[in-house]
């Protein structure tokens, strides 16, 4: 048995420099799958059609004190063709840049409903970053808050997890 160990960023990797950063189609991945216990009962890729993320020239200003990251879904909701939309109110900066904690929003349905995405720096430079992450997401509040379901047929599930991988540059 081999074990393959993924690059980590050092200790004073940080976001890059200020400005807007976007994701090239090509360069996402997006996975949602519905866990019921320990099983997956149902998994499959969704698309991501816009990534922005927005890191303030000046955090010392109030208003504009704190990057935001939004990602845009489509095909996560299929019985309507409005995108999912998940948009974050604070970012922190865990483990001394090496990780992102996001609070946010994800807007379902026309239904705000509160999400922590968690994701982790792989790589970073001045002007790209790389992450990988997951948001949990309990499937029966979700349910019941905005009538979504993973899939076509009904299957059991007690949470949800949203994997994200992104390329910002």
């Amino acid at each position: 048995m081999t074990t393959v160990t993924l690059p980590t960023t050092t200790a004073t990797a940080v976001l890059p420099r200020p400005g807007r950063y976007a994701v090239a189609p090509d360069r996402s991945l997006v996975e949602l799958t519905a866990w019921y216990g320990p099983l997956p009962t149902h998994r499959r890729r969704v698309a991501l059609t816009d990534a922005t993320l927005t890191v303030p020239a000046d955090p010392t200003e109030p208003e504009h004190a704190a990057p935001t990251l939004r990602f845009e879904f489509e095909g996560l909701d299929r019985t309507d063709g409005t995108p999912t939309v998940l948009t974050s109110d604070t970012v922190e900066l865990l483990d001394g840049g090496r990780k992102l904690q996001l609070t946010g929003d994800l807007n379902l349905r026309g239904v705000r409903f509160p999400a922590l995405l968690r994701l982790r720096v792989v790589e970073r430079a001045d002007d790209r970053l790389l992450v990988v992450g997951t948001a949990l997401l309990p499937y029966r509040l979700l349910r019941r808050a905005t009538g979504f379901r993973p899939g076509r047929l009904p299957r059991p599930a007690t949470r949800l997890r949203l994997l994200v991988a992104a390329e910002f540059a």
